[in-house]
């Protein structure tokens, strides 16, 4: 990840998001439920394309949900093709 990218969880927005440079190059929109957080959109503005931008933003939100303990369900289709990419964090798939 750039140095200058960065994940935060927003919670106004109930969302992650990924910034350049200080701007919001995308999200991914979640809902909480007991002991796990649905991801169910991602989305990266098309003229941030094409950085691996989506990529870094998905492993960040996971890091940061499962950090607090909670499981991560993908609905987000993108999310659920990530998580078959990554199987370090299948563990941290919810049922």
């Amino acid at each position: 990840m750039n140095e200058d990218n960065t994940v935060i969880r927003n919670e106004e927005r109930n969302r992650y998001e990924i910034t350049v440079d200080g701007d919001v190059a995308g999200f991914i929109d979640f809902r909480e439920g007991e002991g796990y957080m649905d991801f169910v959109h991602t989305e990266v503005k098309e003229n941030f394309s094409g950085q691996g931008l989506a990529g870094q933003l998905t492993k960040g939100a996971v890091s940061d949900a499962v950090s607090t303990g909670a499981m991560v369900k993908p609905t987000c289709t993108y999310v659920a093709k990530w998580f078959q990419k990554h199987p370090e964090f299948r563990e941290y798939v919810a049922d």
